[in-house]
């Protein structure tokens, strides 16, 4: 069993918490502004995209690869590292599924959320974020680990995964400040849906911590890089087409990549 210090345990708790409580700065943005940047946040969006994909594909499951090749050899690290970032992809999506995340279909604009029907309002609201929370406990998983393993991957990702987290509070905010006209209503919902990140962290290392070897974070790695990349491409890329009025979408991605590159490059001086 490999051996992790407490500082750095608490470092990616911490991480994985202030990442999960990005919910919250969404619905302050729902509560307090008058009209969201649509551009903005297209731009947003796709920059997180640009942000988890790289990371995913050079570092995440670089990580895997290498922990699988310390046990095995390189041919077998490659291969295993492979087969469990497929299985990544397949485990969201077996989650998306069963749990569809509806945070694209919520929009403040939309007639729908202007009808004067507060209880299937809150109804919505109600299962918007338990799809959400659902959704966000492999993210808070991924963080942690990331974090636990290498700060330096870790804190962008969490980054990366804070204004992916945005648009999701909005989602609950919407319609629950619809339903019940309670700010703080709509503020704990978004509070409580984000606390699934480090909840789901903690469960996760609970589980794994008497087995952690270098095959299990190989495991771990490589599950992290398919989730994350599947989110990417199917979430926020996605949203961010939807917002977007030019090229915000292309841009977003590119800034991302090229902000995740550098401050990788940083943390390695």
């Amino acid at each position: 069993m490999l051996e992790i210090s407490n500082a750095n345990f608490l470092i990616a708790l911490a991480v994985t918490t202030a990442a999960g409580l990005a919910t919250g700065l969404g619905s302050l943005l729902v509560i307090f502004a008058k009209k969201p940047n649509a551009r903005l946040l297209a731009f947003g969006l796709a920059f997180a995209a640009g942000a988890m994909v790289y990371v995913s594909l050079t570092e995440i499951l670089d990580k895997s690869v290498l922990a699988f090749t310390t046990a095995y050899g390189d041919q077998l690290g490659f291969t295993f590292g492979t087969l469990a970032f497929l299985g990544g992809v397949l485990f969201i999506v077996a989650i998306d599924r069963l749990v569809p995340n509806p945070h694209e279909r919520l929009d403040a604009d939309d007639p729908y959320f202007r009808e004067n029907n507060a209880s299937y309002i809150k109804r919505v609201g109600l299962l918007t974020a338990v799809a959400i929370t659902a959704h966000n406990f492999p993210e808070g998983l991924a963080t942690f680990f990331a974090t636990l393993s290498n700060p330096g991957v870790g804190m962008p990702l969490a980054f990366a995964i804070a204004i992916h987290n945005i648009p999701e509070g909005i989602a609950i905010a919407v319609p629950v400040y619809f339903a019940t006209n309670n700010k703080l209503y709509a503020f704990l919902a978004c509070l409580l849906s984000g606390l699934a990140e480090p909840i789901g962290a903690l469960i996760g290392y609970a589980v794994l911590r008497p087995f952690l070897s270098e095959p299990v974070f190989g495991v771990v790695f490589g599950l992290i890089a398919g989730v994350m990349v599947f989110l990417a491409l199917d979430e926020l890329l996605p949203a961010a087409k939807r917002y977007a009025r030019g090229h915000e979408t292309v841009y977003g991605l590119v800034a991302g990549m090229a902000a995740l590159a550098i401050s990788l490059v940083l943390f390695k001086w």
